[in-house]
């Protein structure tokens, strides 16, 4: 009876080993945490090194206990508009070389502000935007991210915003990019509604295009859209939960986005404060959004699944100060100068935050720099994927070794924006622009004006003052690094109408001055 015990134990223990040997090799789930339009300072959560008034005005208790979990990251960046970081997030391209350089929404057509600017002639950028098929017209043809983890037998779940390819085209269905459920999806970039009570904006007429799909069920109910869409990619995860199978959920929410209208679950708080009505809607959108980063990691916790789940959280663009938001325009972002659609760090450096098991420290902060595009390969590796042929060249760079400690920046990586376009709202830093960093060092290159400045960021979080004359070499060096990046991606640059002539590169102008 002894011997029987003793091998049933060993038979016990070397059960658990294999038990815990599959857990170990079993693929993370991966949420991918994606707001539209949300700032900087749009948070609870200081991403500087102290505390400001914007991040007492704004309630994000559930970034803040994601911050506590994981890892913070001070300098991570997209582009200045929706479409070209959402395109560059799934392929891992820069947006030069993808060319969806601005944000899509109707087929082989250029957006109307830019058939009219006064002063450049714009290319035909990929207005299509991403496409499943080789040789589609005016689109990007990748291996998307959601494909290479559906085929290593993620369940791929996608909810909110998709906003990848114009109106009638494939790249406008998630399901032909590698998602196995799509859940209110589509072409447009905004919601021409919030409300359950106004079925999210079907049936307008005025902006019919913009009526959220497939939510019918909501139509007539008092629940928010935010609400809806996280309510939906929790139901759709049930069916893995329980299983082996790895999930990838891309919650894609529409808000911060415009219209801004108050979620009434939070309002309230925001008026007692005394912001004005604009502002304190806009609150109310970001803490909905909150809401739902709450709802899903109570969701991953209850199922026993947190510890083998990674969560990024991220932006698409800087927060919309321009116009729309109530108080003074451009600076709804200080300290950062302006907001979407510029080249000033308002417009491109995002609130990010990843929690990694096991990898990431909790509560604990990267001075890392990084941009949009880096996330397709990371994600690749957290997945196992190691030997991926892609389509695309991709530029991205993975930050795993960030994540886990391992490195800070090491050496000087130079970060590339390219925007041959027009936003179509006049602000700060806005239209057509390209820009580099390395280090400390920025450089923007205006396209109509052919004006150039330099900052230091370390010194001019603000981007306050131009240092261009004052370091003349360190700027010609930036603008041949910029120039020769551009020419090496085959990057589309603007017509001049006055001239005929293709705006010139800005080493081609630098680099004669004082000769």
């Amino acid at each position: 009876m002894k011997t029987i015990g003793l091998y049933l134990i060993a038979a016990a223990l070397m059960l658990t080993s294999c038990e815990a040997e599959e857990l170990r090799e079993q693929p993370p789930n991966i949420i991918l945490f994606l707001v539209d339009d949300m700032g900087w300072q749009d948070t609870s959560v200081p991403f500087w090194t102290e505390r400001t008034p914007l991040n007492d005005r704004y309630h994000t208790p559930n970034m803040e206990r994601l911050a506590k979990q994981g890892m913070k990251f001070t300098q991570a960046y997209a582009t200045p508009v929706c479409s070209p970081s959402r395109v560059s997030l799934r392929t891992g391209m820069n947006a030069a070389r993808h060319r969806v350089t601005n944000w899509t929404l109707r087929k082989d057509s250029l957006q109307p502000m830019e058939r009219d600017h006064d002063s450049l002639e714009f290319p035909m950028w990929n207005v299509n935007g991403m496409s499943p098929f080789a040789g589609d017209s005016l689109a990007v043809h990748a291996m998307p991210l959601p494909q290479a983890l559906h085929d290593v037998g993620y369940y791929t779940v996608h909810s909110g915003k998709a906003h990848l390819g114009a109106i009638g085209t494939p790249g406008a269905e998630p399901l032909n990019l590698g998602f196995d459920v799509n859940i209110a999806g589509h072409a447009a970039g905004a919601p021409a509604s919030y409300l359950g009570t106004e079925n999210f904006g079907n049936g307008q007429v005025d902006n019919a295009f913009a009526g959220i799909p497939g939510l019918e069920k909501y139509y007539g109910t008092d629940i928010f859209l935010t609400e809806a869409i996280t309510q939906e990619a929790l139901a759709a995860l049930d069916s893995v939960v329980t299983t082996t199978q790895p999930f990838f959920l891309y919650m894609s929410h529409y808000a911060v986005h415009t219209p801004i209208m108050a979620d009434e679950r939070f309002v309230q708080k925001y008026y007692e404060k005394g912001l004005d009505s604009v502002a304190a809607k806009y609150a109310s959108l970001v803490e909905g959004m909150d809401k739902s980063l709450g709802d899903i990691m109570d969701y991953i916790e209850k199922k026993d699944i947190a510890d083998n789940t990674i969560i990024f959280f991220m932006s698409d663009n800087g927060g919309l100060s321009a116009h729309g938001r109530g108080g003074e325009p451009n600076t709804h972002n200080k300290p950062l100068a302006s907001g979407k659609g510029s080249m000033y760090e308002g417009g491109i450096r995002e609130p990010m935050l990843v929690k990694w098991p096991n990898k990431t420290e909790p509560g604990s902060t990267s001075n890392y720099q990084l941009i949009i595009e880096d996330f397709y390969p990371t994600i690749l590796e957290m997945a196992g994927i190691d030997s991926l042929q892609t389509i695309q060249n991709v530029d991205g760079q993975s930050f795993t070794s960030a994540l886990t400690g391992e490195k800070e920046y090491a050496g000087v990586r130079s970060l590339f924006w390219h925007y041959p376009n027009e936003w179509g709202v006049e602000g700060p830093g806005t239209g057509a622009a390209s820009a580099v960093r390395e280090g400390d060092w920025k450089f923007i290159y205006f396209h109509g004006s052919r004006k150039m400045e330099l900052y230091d960021l370390a010194a001019d979080i603000g981007e306050t003052t131009n240092l261009l004359e004052q370091h003349p070499e360190k700027a010609k060096e930036l603008s041949k690094t910029l120039s020769d990046y551009l020419k090496d991606v085959d990057a589309q640059m603007p017509i001049d109408k006055e001239t005929g002539e293709k705006v010139e590169y800005p080493i081609e102008i630098l680099g004669t001055k004082g000769e």
